[in-house]
């Protein structure tokens, strides 16, 4: 039997449905997610640590919960919102529920909201703390939501990061290595580990505070600096790091890696009123004007009237004309802030893992060449 729960928003609106997964409270920055399906991905997704989650699709679980769709080992979100729960999914991978999984890992969930009043709250007063229970009033629910520390003022990435450095196991199918590329863990999605690897990589994984001497000590081809939860301008240390792996290898920013290596090079960035999370964003490549269709999840942004040093604007958001991709004029460096790796979302952007192979196989020969023109 599940019990009657509500979710309250800071602004004092609450919104009354039933509880699945776990019966338990949970307190996060409550956001929303366009895409139609891929609601295992947003699950495991780390970028959305400290988050409460509502899917705008209005039916979740139909397809249940299989061993092949994580992005991570655990589920990341605090909260799941959603208008309809699915109780008997059918699909040929399926293994469990949406209320098992959820339950499982003690994760609580409401459904029967008006997930639809939600998202215009939401776009209307910009993202908000919020607060799932079945247990307290709205009144006391508000009252300790205002003692809860705000989402900004948390670094998260160094709770979703690996803690030691790991190579990923390729599957048999995957072709044979060429290259080692080298991931420092902000929050990294498993199909950015998926794609290199098909694409001839040996992919190492290392912890975020991973200092730049040791990851150069590696001997990696190319560096990508991966998505990752919560406010960069937390992140000075990292960013400090990043600063030191400049001009040395290929690097490829995704996601915060954008924001990462702006700040890197002296910008600023900043929070967005509701952000931009879904596989339906376009985004437009200003040197072809060719319109892509993104997977997004993020809430901040860089500032381009503060960009220098030789980083551009590559790429512009048609909704709200934000930044989603930089590069630099001469170093081998590039960045996007969607991600180029989709799960879930269009598969449309995986060329840019080409791109970057191919930003690593420049380097490598002019390398050779220089090695060649100094023992001459």
């Amino acid at each position: 039997m599940t019990k009657k729960a509500i979710l309250v928003l800071t602004d004092g609106s609450v919104y009354e449905g039933y509880t699945f997964g776990a019966e338990t409270d949970t307190v996060g920055e409550v956001v929303f997610n366009t895409s139609m399906t891929g609601y295992q991905e947003m699950l495991t997704d780390p970028s959305y640590a400290g988050q409460i989650v509502v899917p705008t699709y209005p039916l979740i679980g139909n397809y249940g919960i299989n061993d092949r769709d994580f992005e991570s080992k655990r589920i990341q979100v605090r909260g799941f919102i959603v208008r309809e729960e699915c109780l008997e999914p059918n699909h040929y991978l399926n293994q469990e529920t949406i209320h098992e999984y959820l339950l499982g890992s003690r994760i609580p969930g409401i459904y029967g909201v008006d997930t639809r009043a939600i998202t215009r709250q939401l776009r209307s007063r910009g993202v908000m703390m919020g607060m799932i229970t079945s247990s307290k009033t709205p009144g006391q629910a508000l009252q300790e939501l205002k003692n809860a520390p705000d989402y900004g003022s948390i670094d998260f990435v160094r709770q979703v990061s690996c803690t030691v450095p790991y190579r990923w196991k390729a599957d048999e199918a995957d072709v044979k290595a060429s290259y080692h590329v080298v991931i420092l863990d902000c929050g990294l999605k498993f199909n950015i580990l998926r794609l290199l690897s098909q694409r001839g990589c040996t992919v190492t994984a290392v912890p975020c505070d991973t200092p730049a001497a040791e990851i150069l000590q590696m001997n990696p081809d190319g560096i990508v600096l991966s998505p990752g939860p919560g406010d960069p301008e937390l992140l000075d240390s990292i960013v400090s790091n990043v600063k030191q792996l400049v001009g040395k290898k290929p690097i490829m920013g995704i996601c915060l890696g954008e924001q990462l290596i702006a700040r890197a090079f002296g910008a600023k960035t900043f929070k967005l009123k509701f952000g931009h999370r879904g596989g339906n964003h376009p985004v437009r490549e200003i040197a072809t004007g060719r319109v892509h269709i993104t997977a997004q999840n993020h809430g901040y942004a860089v500032d381009p009237d503060t960009l220098k040093d030789g980083l551009e604007v590559s790429h512009i958001n048609l909704n709200d004309g934000t930044v989603e991709g930089l590069r630099h004029r001469e170093l081998p460096i590039f960045a996007i802030q969607y991600h180029s790796e989709a799960s879930p979302g269009p598969l449309d952007n995986t060329y840019l893992f080409d791109q970057f192979l191919e930003m690593i196989k420049g380097n490598k020969k002019g390398e050779q060449i220089g090695q060649t023109t100094s023992s001459k």
